[in-house]
């Protein structure tokens, strides 16, 4: 599977429905891997998300104060979604807990030219998680 490199990266924007929660992220436009999950939240929210590490993601403007975080189960990934419409454009995943994982459903720029689905199996995550090598790199 080719993936892309650092080399690769453009700055994409995106953000909740209403506006309220924006941020700019660094990812690949070509190639980018994402994660469609299939554990018992992202399942219910069809989340899918691509990965990058903290260094790449910026929150912009007052996005902080419209943002509520929901946790479960073992409290490590963040799902963090906008107070007024709800919609979740990004969180912090159990996976890579220095990084963000990103909807790319939320990026408004146009930036996303291909994208390589990867199914992850959240309902048996800690087998997963131990198997994927690739998963445990996308936020270094």
């Amino acid at each position: 599977m080719e993936t892309s490199t650092n080399n690769d990266l453009v700055e994409h924007t995106g953000g909740c429905h209403c506006g309220n929660v924006k941020y700019r992220v660094k990812a690949p436009s070509h190639n980018l891997i994402v994660y469609d999950c299939n554990c018992s939240i992202c399942k219910k929210k069809q989340n899918k998300h691509f990965i990058v590490p903290k260094a790449n993601f910026t929150l912009l403007g007052e996005s902080q104060s419209y943002l509520t975080t929901y946790k479960f189960n073992t409290n490590q990934a963040e799902h963090m979604f906008c107070r007024v419409c709800g919609v979740q454009s990004f969180y912090r995943p159990r996976s890579n807990p220095d990084g963000f994982g990103i909807m790319p459903h939320c990026i408004d720029s146009n930036t996303i030219v291909s994208t390589i689905n990867m199914f992850w199996d959240g309902q048996n995550w800690e087998k997963s998680f131990e198997q994927d090598q690739l998963i445990k790199s996308l936020s270094k």
